[in-house]
This record gives structure tokens, C-alpha cells and sequence, in this order.
């Protein structure tokens, strides 16, 4: 075998396909969020506006949780010094599960070090806590999820996305006695679409189904306290297990789980991933605690931060973009192929300083390649304003469809 030229060949083939990912080198400013400097191969540096963070709300930057961070480092030092079981385990990881518990309503939450790792780790490890168990999932959800059914065996149905009546049949087609969970999302990050989250629960009661829910792209967005999707059509109550995310929202680091407290209990006594996972860094988990319980009161964020998408959605719908809306806080533009969506990003950050990187295969199937925006509360109406004439004049330059796709 040779194992230079095997590496040489799986490399080209992204080359040749237009998605070979390329890191942008950026370096954030304090107090200056959504302007970074970009710096270019050369050497050289520029200005640019970032549209394509998951720092969703600015919190990353927000006082109070710096404030937490530089108290807990200053107290504790750098690291936790150990995994949750043996000495990792100090006073800010357990006020943080208390703010996430309290948050979703529920008895408890864990928190892992990503919410990919908590999806894994918990969907793989219910199959040794209910065996026999059955995991309907979503046909579009996160790799994290479906790495998490995969890995932990046994069998699983996938029913097409948000189709209620699929998943209805799948459900009444296997022993009525067998453990079932229904495992999906409350915003679906590629095309900003939302999980039918009532109708899902309504089968779960119907077929004595446990309900799994991830609500990474929700959490500090919505409802009245930042919950979530469910929180803010009145179901949190009825979801069994929540995963989110502290790195997006909550501008942190870090996942978590929230469900009952024997739930929790048993995840954390048998998931390997929680289990042999040196915990959080004090400093994180205080600065996220921080980020969770601003948020709980900081209405004023969410909705400046929906009215940005809007207004960004409106104003590319007036130009004859294919957006995609369903009324969700992401906005991604249909490109349709790998090169051009590479080459629109380039553009984009070569000639107008802006920023947003390209979505291509495998994130979304071939042929649905996008540009996705992410506006913020603290996107001003100037830097609006050069994103719109770029797009303007880029999709005039490449002579791109302006015939919108469907929600």
C-alpha cells in the first residue's frame, strides 16, 4: 500500500469536486463582534464583517460572562484536572447543570464537552439502558445523532423528514411492547425548518414513545426564557431528553443534556463518552452559566436578532435570490453547486470584506450547495446594507438564477 499516494488521491478528489474545505484565518476583536481581521496566506491583513457565526447573540464577548470566566480562572486555574468522576468535577460544572436544569424545567441536566459528543454519547447509551430498544430518527438529522443510532446498534427506523404520517406508520408496524424513542430537532440548521415538535409528541403518548429532541440551533433564541423551540409552543414539558449547545447561543463551549434526574443519572453512570471525557475547564462552564442565566431575561436580544433576519430575508427576496425561509432565524441562499458556492465565498471576502463560509456536501446532499447567513442583534443596518449590494453584484457577475426556491 501505498499510503502517500492514497492520501494524495482522497485529497484531490475533494480539489476536483469544488469542496475542499479551507480554514479562514480570523482573529475575533473584544467589544468589536461581528467585525474580525481576516489574515490572508500572504501574511497580509484586512477588516471583515462575519456572517456565518454561531456566536448567534454576541455573548461570546458579553461582559458578564467574561466577567465569570476571568473570576473562575483567577480562583481555579486553567484546567478541571481530571474527568467528571475522578476530581473534574467543582462547583461551576454544578451551577451550570443547575441554570440548564432550570432552564428546560426539568429535575436535571450533564454537561459533555460538545453537544456532538452529548448526542453520541446518550443516544448510543440508551440501548444498554432500555434493550431492545427501537430509535425512529429524522431522515435530515445532524451527523452527531445519527452517529449516536448508528454506534450504539440494535434497530432504528428512519422516517422522511417532518413527515408525521411516515413516522405514524413505522411506529404502529413493530411490537407494540417493544422500548421505541423518537429522536429529531426543533430547527433544522441547513434549511432553518422547524421540527413538527406537537404532532411528534401526540404519536410518542399515542405509541408509549420516548422523545429525544435537539434543540442546538434553539437554545437562547427562543421562547420567553431562551429554551427553545419547544419552550416556545408550550412542549418542553412533553420532551423526555433535551440536547443543546453552549457554544452557539450562549457563545461558550460545551454541550448538554436535561431530562429527569434518573435519566441522567443512568446516562452519566453508563455513556463512555461522558464517562472517560476530562470535564469542562472551570472558566468555561462558569462562563456559560453566566450566558444561560442572561439570557433567561434578555428578550431584547432575541427579538433584535429576529428582526435582522427578517430584514435580511426581505431585502434578498427583493433582489430575486433563492432564499430559503421558513421563518426560522438562519437564511441560506441556494447556490447548487460546489464551485460556484466556493466561489461566491472567495468573493465575497477577497472583494467586499465579508465573510460566510461555503455549505457544501456532505453538511447538505450534492446539488443543494448554499451560502448561509447568520445574522445578529448586533449586525447594524450599514454592514446590511454592503452584504445586499455584494450579493447584488456577485450574482450579477456570475449570471446566477434569481428564481426563488420554495420553502
Amino acid at each position: 500500500m501505498n499510503y502517500e499516494a492514497a492520501l494524495d488521491a482522497s485529497l484531490q478528489r475533494l480539489h476536483d469536486e469544488g469542496r475542499y474545505r479551507t480554514f479562514i484565518d480570523i482573529v475575533r476583536k473584544k467589544g468589536h463582534f461581528p467585525q474580525a481581521v481576516w489574515r490572508r496566506p500572504d501574511g497580509t491583513e484586512r477588516d471583515i464583517t462575519v456572517w456565518c457565526g454561531n456566536d448567534y447573540l454576541g455573548m461570546g464577548q458579553h461582559p458578564k460572562v467574561l466577567a465569570a470566566m476571568h473570576e473562575a480562572l483567577d480562583a481555579t486555574g486553567a484546567g478541571s484536572g481530571g474527568t467528571r468522576n475522578i476530581s473534574g468535577t467543582t462547583v461551576y460544572h454544578k451551577q451550570l447543570e443547575a441554570e440548564l436544569a432550570d432552564l428546560h424545567g426539568k429535575e436535571a441536566a450533564l454537561v459533555f464537552s460538545s453537544a456532538y459528543i452529548a448526542n453520541d454519547a446518550t443516544l448510543s447509551t440508551l440501548r444498554s439502558i432500555f434493550p431492545g430498544l427501537i430509535i425512529y430518527s429524522d431522515a435530515l438529522n445532524h451527523a452527531s445523532m445519527i452517529e449516536g443510532v448508528r454506534r450504539g446498534g440494535g434497530a432504528k427506523r428512519i422516517f422522511r423528514h417532518n413527515d408525521v404520517a411516515h413516522l405514524r406508520e413505522l411506529l404502529a408496524a413493530d411490537d407494540p411492547a417493544a422500548p421505541k424513542l423518537i429522536a429529531f430537532e426543533s430547527i433544522y440548521s441547513m434549511d432553518g425548518d422547524f421540527g413538527p415538535i406537537r404532532e411528534i409528541c401526540d404519536l410518542a403518548k399515542e405509541f408509549n414513545a420516548l422523545t429525544y429532541i435537539d434543540e442546538v440551533h434553539a437554545v437562547g433564541m427562543y421562547g420567553p426564557r431562551g429554551a427553545g423551540v419547544a419552550e416556545r409552543d408550550g412542549q418542553m414539558h412533553r420532551i423526555d431528553i433535551i440536547n443543546a449547545t453552549l457554544a452557539k447561543a450562549y457563545g461558550v463551549f460545551g454541550g448538554y443534556i436535561a431530562a429527569s434526574a434518573r435519566m441522567v443519572d443512568a446516562i452519566r453512570s453508563y455513556a463512555p463518552g461522558f464517562i472517560f471525557t476530562t470535564s469542562l475547564p472551570p472558566a468555561v462552564a462558569a462562563g456559560a452559566a453566566a450566558s444561560v442565566r442572561e439570557l433567561k431575561t434578555a428578550q431584547h436580544l432575541r427579538d433584535a436578532q429576529q428582526l435582522h433576519a427578517r430584514i435580511l430575508k426581505t431585502r434578498l427576496k427583493a433582489l430575486g435570490l433563492p432564499i430559503i425561509d421558513h421563518g426560522s432565524h438562519i437564511v441560506p441562499v441556494h447556490v447548487g453547486d460546489p464551485v460556484h458556492c466556493k466561489m461566491l465565498s472567495d468573493m465575497l471576502l477577497d472583494q467586499y470584506g465579508i465573510y460566510v463560509q461555503p455549505i457544501n456536501f456532505p453538511t447538505v446532499p450534492r446539488g443543494t450547495e448554499r451560502l448561509r447567513f447568520t445574522p445578529s442583534p448586533v449586525h447594524d443596518p450599514k454592514q446590511i446594507d454592503n452584504l445586499i449590494r455584494a450579493m447584488d453584484a456577485l450574482w450579477r457577475h456570475c449570471a446566477l438564477n434569481r428564481a426563488e426556491v420554495s420553502a
